[in-house]
């Protein structure tokens, strides 16, 4: 079914706001909702921060006041939109359960826009972080049964396997390494455009979360893993941030926020099971269509430009429905563990010279892989247990990864005896 949310007529200004009892949503159980409800409240909350700050971004560097009221016009809105989706989330979900469905999102998201994408570039970059954020689920789901004794399986509700990916110990790279070439919006698919946009904001949430997380969390060990994991987070933000097109002006950049959002509401509203959850995308969707008519009209107003000349077809693209990618994941598992980024690219890191910025950046940071938080995490449940925590559906494809009683520290971090 094609939509275009140019043609759609905007809601009026008085329904862009909500009264303070209807701001605040019945949350989901956390033992009943479906884990795919969940991961798209994250996408969504994420997006909505994206949106946000970007919005006072613009506003810090505008001189027009009748402009910055129309950003903060929305902003307001926005705001509201996001209060509203992170208090789906209930009172008795843990941090670490919550941490659980973040990563759930990250690979499931991650593998999708990755087998849609048309420009090799990007693609790369895709598979390259779905290994790492593969490995970050595993790191974690071992902390919360090992912590709080509760088996992260029953969280991904089965549609993801916990098993080890490019091992945690490997992420650490030199600055250098995490820029890639900047895609132009003008010449690529739409599809590339709207991938890298939301990839970018799903991450900058996580990034954020444990950015945060990491001072409150209850055991020393599981700060420290918090803290180690949100600093490979701002390496895979750098990443697809790079990636953005940064010939764009602000107007143009806030279009193409907008739109971004009302592309991601219909995917939720299309794709979501919970009739509740169902209902409130849809009232999102309306709003988000009055906030690009906006941004539209400030876009024709301040920069003599029609919305065609930013993106030439509103019709949505393929909308993003979650499933399984667990053969996927795992095909790129097999295929590519050992790869590390080089510059813009990225390389076996057999293939490194032994001089490259990425064995002198992890000599810098990790003189010794025990100190590394991930791997202790694993290290310890394995000497509590006798062997880490998994869900796999079958063997891990990597041979060197399927032993249960160690954990690889070497594996895309070393060259090959």
């Amino acid at each position: 079914m094609s939509f275009n949310p140019f043609n759609e007529t905007p809601e009026k200004s008085e329904k862009l706001f909500l009264d303070f009892k209807s701001l605040y949503p019945e949350s989901y159980l956390k033992d009943c909702a479906d884990p795919f409800t969940k991961t798209r409240i994250i996408l969504m909350n994420g997006t909505e921060y994206e949106a946000v700050w970007y919005s006072h971004q613009f506003s810090r560097h505008c001189k027009d006041n009748n402009l910055r009221r129309q950003l903060e016009f929305v902003r307001r809105s926005e705001q509201q939109q996001q209060k509203k989706i992170a208090c789906l989330k209930p009172k008795d979900e843990t941090v670490l359960e919550t941490t659980i469905a973040y990563e759930q999102l990250a690979v499931e998201l991650t593998a999708i826009l990755a087998q849609r994408e048309p420009d090799k570039h990007v693609k790369a970059a895709l598979d390259f972080a779905l290994l790492e954020d593969f490995d970050h689920l595993y790191r974690y789901a071992d902390l919360l049964d090992m912590e709080h004794g509760v088996q992260a399986d029953k969280l991904v509700g089965g549609y993801t396997e916990i098993t080890p990916g490019r091992p945690t110990v490997a992420h650490h790279r030199h600055p250098y390494d995490e820029i890639r070439k900047p895609v132009n919006f003008k010449k690529c698919a739409p599809i590339t455009k709207l991938d890298v946009a939301i990839i970018t904001a799903a991450e900058q949430q996580t990034m954020n979360y444990y950015m945060n997380q990491c001072a409150f969390y209850e055991s020393d060990l599981g700060r420290r893993l918090y803290q180690e994991i949100a600093l490979v987070e701002e390496e895979h933000v750098t990443q697809y941030g790079s990636l953005m097109d940064v010939s764009e002006g602000w107007l143009e950049c806030w279009l193409n926020h907008e739109y971004t959002e009302c592309y991601l509401y219909y995917s939720c509203y299309r794709d979501e099971k919970d009739k509740k959850i169902k209902k409130l995308w849809e009232q999102c969707l309306l709003q988000e269509i009055a906030h690009l008519h906006i941004a539209a009209d400030a876009l024709k107003q301040y920069g003599r430009k029609e919305w065609q000349e930013v993106i030439p077809n509103g019709e949505f693209p393929e909308l993003i429905q979650f499933s399984p990618q667990e053969e996927y994941i795992r095909k790129v598992l097999e295929q590519t563990v050992e790869n590390t980024a080089l510059r813009e690219g990225y390389i076996n890191v057999n293939q490194l010279n032994d001089d490259a910025d990425f064995f002198g950046y992890q000599k810098l940071v990790m003189p010794n892989e025990k100190m590394l938080p991930s791997h202790q995490v694993i290290r310890a449940h394995i000497d509590r247990t006798g062997m880490d925590y998994r869900a796999e559906h079958a063997e891990n494809p990597v041979p060197s990864l399927r032993d249960r009683t160690s954990d690889n520290v070497r594996l895309g971090r070393t060259h090959r005896n």
